[in-house]
């Protein structure tokens, strides 16, 4: 049995040497405290749920035999983005994340790929840093929030970016930033900033892709979204209701339904019944391993939930956990 996980981030070896040090990286300072301490810059504070964020990768891949996962796709903690920064320093900070988890990869092959991280404030420089980080580094495609400080990703500025993705096979992984949710200042309780508003961001972008024209502009485009989509394949039924009774503001030629099937979604949804339901609406060819990596807590593992699942059939089990993402990244 093979197993996948495209959803497992990395907060950089480079980030904790600089904290060690007292120093800046990239515009973001530690500032020591209870436990990992905290991270300060973009106008936010991440502090650290999980030890596991300062591991090794040796001590990662002990992590991983103990989760059965015997691949990881690498990919950022999504507040080190650095969109807040100008593209100087954005360039700068994708540089040195994405030639530390191309190390990794290229020291451990077998256990690793990786998705690198872009300065999608300057959209020139991002496509650059793509096309160095597939065709240099060997990475698979990048990680993405599902905003870029403020701009939504079916503004016409971002459609170089998927055109040159398209045409380099790049996956691009969509992930929202809970410290920058909208919920956050709408209601800070109950902490449905995240639970609530993670998944909220990701039915957002999947709605924006979809409604926005950029799925039928690039129709090879290879794009998965986090958290399962989150409520969007939920909420297809109102979107093609809108689509039909605004003919005026159509920017596709088939209604959102049609396209929801070109689209990867991950297994991070918080329960079987919401991962049968994606199954059932998108096919289980669309649906692959996730863990969330180190942030939500397995019994035993995000595989062995998967594997005791009874409403999957074992072919479903088969193309989540491994045969999917074989095909997807190249592996």
């Amino acid at each position: 049995m093979k197993t996948i996980d495209i959803h497992a981030h990395v907060v950089p070896q480079s980030l904790w040497k600089a904290a060690d040090a007292r120093a800046e990286w990239h515009g973001f300072r530690h500032e020591a405290g209870e436990g990992l301490g905290t991270f300060v810059g973009g106008g936010m504070r991440t502090g650290f749920t999980s030890p596991k964020v300062r591991f090794t990768p040796e001590e990662r891949l002990q992590d991983m035999d103990a989760q059965g996962v015997d691949v990881q796709v690498l990919s950022i903690h999504t507040p080190f983005f650095g969109y807040c920064l100008d593209a100087a320093q954005g360039r700068a900070l994708a540089r040195d994340v994405n030639d530390e988890i191309a190390a990794t990869v290229r020291q451990f092959p077998a256990r690793f790929s990786g998705l690198a991280t872009l300065p999608m404030q300057d959209v020139k420089s991002a496509i650059d840093e793509l096309e160095h980080a597939v065709t240099r580094l060997g990475l698979k495609g990048a990680e993405l929030d599902t905003q870029v400080n403020g701009a939504q990703w079916d503004e016409p500025k971002f459609l170089p970016f998927f055109k040159a993705a398209e045409a380099m096979g790049a996956v691009l992984f969509y992930h929202p930033q809970p410290q920058n949710n909208f919920l956050r200042e709408r209601i800070p309780r109950h902490g449905l900033f995240n639970s609530l508003g993670v998944i909220l961001d990701d039915a957002i972008v999947t709605a924006v892709l979809i409604c926005g024209g950029v799925l039928e502009a690039c129709p090879n485009l290879k794009v998965c979204i986090a958290h399962g989509g989150g409520p969007a394949c939920y909420a297809m039924g109102r979107l093609d209701r809108g689509w039909n009774r605004l003919p005026e503001s159509r920017r596709t030629p088939q209604p959102p339904s049609a396209y929801q099937r070109r689209l990867y979604y991950d297994t991070v949804t918080g329960s079987e019944e919401a991962l049968r339901f994606l199954l059932d609406r998108v096919g289980a060819e669309r649906v692959v391993l996730g863990s969330d990596w180190p942030f939500v807590p397995w019994h035993p593992s995000p595989v062995t939930w998967v594997q005791n699942l009874k409403s999957l059939t074992q072919d479903e089990k088969d193309r989540i956990l491994w045969r999917n993402l074989e095909s997807l990244l190249g592996l």
